[in-house]
């Protein structure tokens, strides 16, 4: 839409002409831009919809709006269908032509009934209530459309923008809503039974309420950009759908996983058997040990070894009866709960296990050094020494007796090391040290 110029001096016969032709081509745009919004297909929509909320209030001021601008227009229009009959008198206009045609062109001559203004709540000219009629020049007619076409545009195009965007969004979320729920249905998720059935109730709930007020309140879902002056700036507010959208997800995910248990539970079931199963036998393995650590070391503490928690097998006969009866989304997380327990119970049975024959190793060890040591003499040819066959012999008497004193077993074994090593001559070995100065030693 556009602007004409303001008041001045009486105009010649070619600014009357130029006012002439660009207040045409100003007609004709405007009322281009009237048609287009007349034909708007959101206007079309705010006409026939049972609207609610800021929508209803704003389309209610919009449509009294459009009409006064109507009113302005027809009247734009009357005031230029005169000024082109006067000019249209003589081919050299006169001077009173002249001077009515700046009046008409550039003075307050455009009247305007006092009730259209009042229809559309539009402010008087003078700032006054209640007048019969209000004078405009053009320039400030023009100005008055360019507004209330701005603000009617806006909220039309708002309006169509939210419906343009989220009903058809929603109803493509409530189909997949509608599929997941027959999918979740079939391997039994469903209200009251799982938490995926409810949140696809709540979800259900929720987009049916949240269509109901897109419909009926387009408006309450428009975001304007900040900063924008130009009709429509902004955009659709898609929080609450984006959120049970991704809610949807989830549950997707949730069913997925249902799915696969149903897929590959009876090998999961098989696994955790046998994890249990290997988990009894280490404990069952360290049980035995413990008897033969008591048997053949003596003067040691031996961990108590306990037996298989019944819990596990009790959860695991649960999960079978899941598996016979279908029942997936319960057995989904009692598996994943069964499968982390069962690993961390055949853990415990094989630390359990090494904490049990803890003894043995070390005895174990403390042989094998002897009998190191005792190959190292012989290479040198000190087998038939008889102070280091009395050493070697009673060390070996204690480490391979039972029950074994470890205590007394390494004293020998350090002593027949120490005269070792004076016959060879190299370092003596220290009379005390941990497990890894023992191994070093025994190299």
């Amino acid at each position: 839409m556009g602007a004409t110029d303001p008041a001045g001096p009486v105009m010649d016969r070619d600014e009357v002409d130029r006012a002439l032709a660009r207040l045409g081509a100003e007609h004709e745009a405007i009322e281009t831009s009237l048609l287009a919004l007349q034909d708007h297909a959101g206007r079309r929509l705010l006409e026939g919809a049972d609207l609610t909320g800021t929508t209803e209030e704003r389309w209610s001021a919009t449509e009294a709006s459009i009409t006064l601008l109507w009113a302005y227009f027809d009247s734009y229009a009357d005031a230029l269908h005169s000024a082109r009959e006067i000019r249209a008198r003589r081919r050299w206009s006169s001077r009173e032509d002249l001077v009515e045609l700046t009046e008409l062109l550039r003075g307050e001559s455009v009247t305007i009934a006092g009730s259209a203004t009042a229809t559309a709540n539009a402010p008087t000219q003078h700032g006054g209530a209640g007048k019969l009629s209000e004078r405009f020049s053009l320039a400030t007619l023009v100005d008055r459309m360019n507004a209330l076409y701005a603000t009617s545009l806006d909220m039309v195009v708002a309006a169509d923008a939210v419906w343009s965007a989220l009903p058809a969004r929603i109803d493509l979320l409530a189909a997949e809503l509608q599929r997941t729920r027959r999918l979740a249905h079939s391997v039994g998720v469903r209200p009251g039974e799982h938490p995926a059935g409810d949140d696809l109730e709540r979800i259900t709930r929720t987009l049916t309420s949240l269509r109901e007020q897109v419909v009926s309140d387009p408006l309450a879902f428009w975001v304007p950009a900040e900063g924008s002056t130009a009709p429509g700036g902004g955009k659709p507010d898609t929080t609450v759908y984006d959120r049970e959208a991704r809610a949807l997800e989830d549950v997707r995910r949730e069913i997925d996983a249902v799915l696969t248990v149903r897929q590959d539970a009876e090998q999961r079931l098989v696994r955790l058997r046998d994890v249990l199963s290997r988990a009894d036998r280490t404990l069952a393995e360290a049980r035995t040990a413990r008897g033969e650590v008591l048997a053949k070391i003596a003067a040691t503490e031996v961990p108590v070894v306990s037996g298989p928690p019944t819990v596990l097998q009790e959860q695991l006969a649960t999960a079978s009866e899941y598996r016979r009866h279908a029942q997936w989304h319960r057995l989904s997380p009692l598996l994943e709960s069964l499968e982390q327990k069962a690993e961390d119970e055949l853990l415990r049975a094989r630390e359990s296990l090494t904490a049990v024959t803890a003894p043995l190793a070390v005895r174990a060890e403390l042989r094998g050094r002897l009998d190191a040591y005792k190959a190292k003499v012989a290479r040198h040819g000190l087998a038939e020494d008889p102070f280091l066959i009395e050493r070697y012999d009673a060390a070996r008497r204690m480490l391979w007796s039972a029950p074994c004193d470890l205590r007394v077993a390494e004293q020998a074994v350090l002593r027949y090391q120490h005269a070792a090593a004076e016959l060879l001559g190299a370092p003596r070995v220290p009379e005390q040290g941990g497990p890894q100065d023992r191994r070093e030693s025994g190299a």
